[in-house]
């Protein structure tokens, strides 16, 4: 019984089936919050969305989680008070951070940036992973269009 017990207990800890989605709570002026992220979207192109309703929120979900076993839980929102961005960077080498913030604001649309940087993990010598992240972010709702604006790429 008591080896029952260890083995159950070293699968349980050591198991990393369901890797679990990087979250920060580190909110930018803007009001934009990192909800989700991950290094393999199946998209291979740059691709940027602006999620409404659950409804589309679960489709892109669905998409992601194809061929995840199991797949990343979609994030519970209140579609009344926020909205999702999702970015997509299609294929990266090496590790890139990416950095969301608003430009400007007028009456009918707001400017998004998106800068993306190399990472400080990154070394010359070292081969570089090929990956496909994708970054959510969720902020206040708003009925106003949303263009996205690359910087430095």
């Amino acid at each position: 019984m008591k080896y029952l017990l260890l083995i159950l207990l070293v699968c349980f800890t050591s198991c990393k089936a369901q890797k679990e989605t990087q979250l920060t709570s580190e909110q930018k002026d803007s009001g934009m919050i990192l909800i989700a992220h991950d290094e393999y979207s199946g998209i291979s192109e740059y691709e940027t969305m602006v999620i409404r309703d659950a409804k589309s929120l679960n489709k892109f979900y669905a998409k992601i989680n194809r061929t995840r076993k199991p797949g990343l839980p979609v994030p519970t929102l209140d579609f009344s008070k926020e909205i999702v961005l999702v970015v997509c960077l299609g294929e990266q080498k090496g590790k890139k951070l990416l950095t969301l913030s608003s430009n400007e604001e007028t009456e009918n649309e707001v400017s998004v940036s998106i800068e993306m940087v190399d990472s400080d993990e990154v070394e010359k010598d070292k081969v570089q992973y090929v990956s496909y992240p994708f970054y959510i972010y969720k902020i206040p709702h708003t009925s106003k269009t949303i263009n996205f604006e690359k910087i430095g790429w």
